[in-house]
């Protein structure tokens, strides 16, 4: 029944590139839900009026890209925490957490066709959050989802000219903060069996709390971040001290903590639940996404708290 009904409705076949798509405009899943409600709502309220000028899905992307252009109105830009610089003393507190709503926040694999990985990568959306909306809007529309120059300024209502100059400079600025290599091209160069076994061997340290192994499969110069914490810090040492410090030398983790092996944004990940001694219950997650440099682990972001749990339940800890 269910297929029938999905086989009936025109729109279904777009649901899951389109919710992708508020996502890389906006970079919170939450918003992209919002957007793509607004979408679906406008394509079924405005299907009479669909004189078939233009394709549904260039008419869909229009909706779409209108629907997140009104949300990003009067809202903060959405970041991960800065990671250029020297990073935060670990010798000193951890700054209280912000605001969640202006943290980027991960995408949840289950929903991600595949050919859609290396467009959600966290350090894209982040650099696409740093665009201007028309400029961001044009160059996700010509060059992730391959409109042509028309079709972008029919679905942005400007011209040619305008499309053109505003993808000029996305990028300019996407070219300048992107690294050499997104993570499928080095995830690919490592292959499946090799990516597979880098990570199994990060997550295995963690739950056995072998604080110098975690280090030990780092970059020299990797960063370590938490949203919604603002505190980051950069280089093994530093990072080496924050953990012997945050978890008292591992008895914390080895204690209370609990990690798994999962994906999310087209990326490696592992997603960790603390238990309430007390309880006996999971009363904390975070979903930390792993960025490689070759065999290295350059980056680690840790979304802490429970406004993460879809991409947290990817997958739940082992036994």
């Amino acid at each position: 029944m269910a297929v029938e009904a999905a086989a009936e409705d025109p729109l279904e076949p777009f649901r899951s590139e389109l919710h992708a798509h508020c996502y890389r405009m906006l970079g919170s899943v939450h918003d992209a839900d919002d957007a793509l409600q607004e979408t679906l709502l406008g394509a079924w309220k405005g299907r009479s009026g669909f004189e078939g000028r233009s394709s549904l899905r260039t008419w869909l992307y229009t909706i779409a890209t209108n629907a997140s252009l009104r949300i990003l109105q009067g809202r903060q830009r959405r970041e991960l925490p800065r990671t250029t610089g020297r990073g935060d003393d670990p010798s000193n507190p951890l700054a209280e957490p912000l605001a969640e709503s202006v943290w980027i926040e991960p995408y949840p694999d289950e929903v991600l066709r595949y050919e859609d990985r290396e467009a959600v990568e966290l350090a894209y959306v982040a650099a696409l959050q740093l665009l201007p909306p028309n400029q961001r809007a044009a160059l996700i529309l010509r060059e992730v989802l391959d409109f042509s120059a028309e079709e972008t300024a029919e679905v942005l209502d400007t011209s040619v000219a305008s499309v053109t100059s505003a993808l000029q400079r996305a990028r300019a600025t996407i070219e300048r903060e992107l690294p050499a290599r997104s993570q499928q091209e080095t995830l690919g160069a490592l292959g499946e069996e090799r990516s597979r076994e880098l990570v199994t061997r990060f997550v295995d340290a963690w739950n056995r709390a072998d604080i110098p192994g975690i280090v030990a499969m780092l970059a020299e110069d990797a960063t370590f971040s938490m949203p919604p914490v603002p505190t980051w810090f950069r280089g093994r040492d530093d990072i080496a001290a924050f953990l012997n410090s945050q978890f008292d030398e591992g008895r914390v983790l080895s204690s209370l903590w609990r990690f798994a092996a999962t994906s999310a944004s087209g990326q490696a990940a592992m997603v960790g639940h603390r238990r309430n001694p007390e309880t006996g219950r999971d009363e904390h997650s975070t979903l930390t996404m792993l960025a490689f440099d070759g065999d290295r682990i350059a980056s680690v972001v840790a979304f802490m708290g429970q406004d993460v749990p879809r991409s947290a339940e990817i997958s739940g800890p082992t036994d």
